[in-house]
């Protein structure tokens, strides 16, 4: 189920500067396109060197992530118990957990066939939802929805993916609320910590 969602994470590495002035749709479509080609183009040098895959998901996958709101929304209702400071610290650690499990399964993908559907919100919109459809070598389509939030810059910020009716953020509530309610906020922190530092190899 992870990596059905990560799926979706994948197709979101940002274009140049310009893409922040996009619509919804053309930032989806325009990263959408660059990732594939990336992958495609770099497919045996990233695999040679892993390196190259965390470079690129740092540089072009976060600036298009609001890691504060999706934290906020996977630790649900404990979120208000929480200090400032362990609200950015979990953040951080969220972030770092799903860029380096995203970056592993990133070059897994590489031949995804994206269809857009119809775009259904309006202008003045400030919560969206894209669309879409990734066709996977010969099975069944997986929908993938992103949901936006436009910032008071105009730009827009991914707080969502869900994928076959699955939230990313929702994913993780459960397994976030069961450690909080065992060890505390400071214990899920902990967890996360120890997490990422065993992918990192420390």
């Amino acid at each position: 189920m992870i990596k059905g969602l990560l799926l979706g994470l994948m197709l979101l590495v940002s274009q140049p500067s310009h893409a922040a002035q996009l619509q919804p749709v053309e930032l989806i479509r325009s990263t959408a396109d660059y990732v594939l080609k990336q992958v495609r183009a770099r497919k045996a040098e990233l695999e040679k060197d892993s390196s190259g895959i965390y470079s690129l998901v740092q540089r072009k996958v976060l600036p298009h992530f609001d890691f504060y709101i999706m934290s906020r929304g996977a630790l649900g209702k404990h979120w208000r118990k929480a200090t400032e400071k362990q609200k950015n610290e979990i953040a951080r650690q969220f972030q770092e957990l799903l860029v380096r499990t995203y970056a592993t399964i990133l070059l897994s993908y590489s031949n995804q066939e994206i269809e857009y559907l119809p775009y259904r919100g309006k202008p003045q919109d400030k919560r969206v939802t894209v669309a879409t459809r990734v066709h996977n070598n010969g099975g069944p389509p997986v929908p993938i929805n992103y949901r936006l939030y436009r910032q008071s810059n105009g730009e827009w910020k991914i707080y969502d993916v869900v994928v076959d009716g699955v939230s990313l953020v929702s994913n993780y509530r459960g397994s976030f609320s069961a450690e909080v309610k065992k060890n505390g906020i400071d214990g899920l922190i902990a967890t996360l910590r120890k997490h990422n530092k065993k992918q990192r190899g420390a």
